[in-house]
């Protein structure tokens, strides 16, 4: 039974991990948009949960060559998904492709993805709950 609800929820969870480690991302690149040369990251989102529900990664692993190294992070990627760069609809004169009005827009977007997802997990808990209980 408990596997059943693993399974169930295993999807939700994966995405939802995903959401917030895309908006993450996005938040970076708002707080970054008068940094000169920064360049805008963004995941593919749906490549990225593809890879993550079938447990393959894109990222290469850290060699740790003694038992006392940290798993170290190179900050390349999300969930094992690779960072890629946005392309600048227009240059900028300082080397920045931070387009604000579409990291408002993408941050907008995964924020109301994200909140669906909430809801969707919250109302198909209910209805397990509703079950078991009846």
């Amino acid at each position: 039974m408990v596997s059943k609800l693993d399974d169930l929820t295993r999807f939700h969870q994966t995405a939802l991990n995903l959401r917030a480690a895309r908006q993450g991302v996005l938040a970076s690149n708002i707080a970054n948009a008068d940094t000169p040369n920064y360049k805008a990251k963004d995941v593919d989102f749906a490549s990225a949960l593809q890879n993550a529900l079938a447990g393959t990664s894109t990222a290469l692993p850290v060699v740790k060559t003694a038992p006392q190294h940290l798993d170290g992070s190179a900050g390349n990627s999300v969930m094992g998904a690779p960072l890629m760069y946005r392309k600048p609809l227009q240059p900028s004169a300082d080397g920045n492709t931070v387009d604000m009005d579409v990291e408002r827009a993408q941050f907008a977007d995964n924020a109301v993805r994200y909140e669906a997802s909430v809801k969707f997990v919250s109302d198909e808990l209910k209805e397990m709950l509703a079950v078991l209980q009846g």
